[in-house]
């Protein structure tokens, strides 16, 4: 599925402290840590579908730069993010824009990249790469292009990734309901790599990367969702 809520948010000021590289032949926004860090691992930050110029992206980088990761973001949308007329626009057809952004088209800008990386995702496609076996760690906020049971019995059978999924309790991509039977499919140790959910309360659809920072409901669940992803790379990468 694909929401109007995926447009929905408030946008971020600040001043990005990355830089914008070209990584395998792909445009990637490049967080560096200032502290030594472990050169042969990197976390690739998939964004929304607002993608790597999108401001709050790119300080989402530079957060998880801060914290002693090299974090790369890249242009998995092909130079093709939504409009800018998509902001705040409920009318913007986002189902229409995403078959123009199938894995057909965006996976293979994913798989270059390094020989040891974990992945968090903020809409689009992460699990895939999770179902897949090519990612070491998955971190995933509100993920969008679902389909439950399926995508997570995938995940079961096929994942060796730790997995940390963020949600909120107003997200209607993957409601409550629906939140409770993944855990019934990955919780209680079914998932042996490891599992967690964390379901913020007041926190709709993109809460993690575009959420109200004046709602305090909000503003808890971003900045617990980092604070928990972090813990979750620190535990398992």
């Amino acid at each position: 599925m694909s929401c109007s809520h995926c447009v929905v948010g408030k946008q971020y000021l600040g001043s990005p402290q990355g830089k914008t590289e070209v990584l395998g032949g792909v445009p990637c926004y490049v967080g560096t840590p200032t502290v030594e860090y472990d050169q042969k691992k990197a976390l690739i930050l998939l964004t929304d579908i607002f993608g790597v110029t999108f401001s709050n992206n790119k300080l989402l980088v530079d957060d998880f730069a801060r914290k002693g990761y090299r974090t790369i973001a890249p242009d998995y949308l092909n130079g093709d993010p939504a409009p800018p007329y998509a902001w705040n626009n409920t009318e913007f057809n986002v189902v229409a824009w995403t078959q123009n952004h199938t894995p057909e088209v965006t996976r293979p800008l994913i798989d270059k990249g390094a020989t040891s990386f974990a992945v968090t995702g903020y809409c689009l496609y992460a699990i895939d790469l999770a179902c897949d076996q090519i990612v070491d760690v998955l971190i995933v906020a509100h993920p969008s292009q679902v389909v439950v049971p399926t995508t997570f019995e995938t995940l079961a059978q096929k994942g060796k990734a730790p997995f940390l999924l963020e949600m909120g309790n107003e997200d209607v991509e993957i409601p409550v309901p629906q939140q409770e039977e993944i855990d019934g499919i990955l919780g209680g140790g079914k998932y042996a790599p490891g599992y967690k959910r964390d379901c913020w309360p007041g926190c709709p659809h993109g809460f993690a990367v575009r959420g109200d920072m004046l709602n305090a409901e909000q503003f808890a669940g971003k900045a617990g969702s980092f604070i928990n992803s972090i813990a979750w790379l620190e535990l398992y990468f």
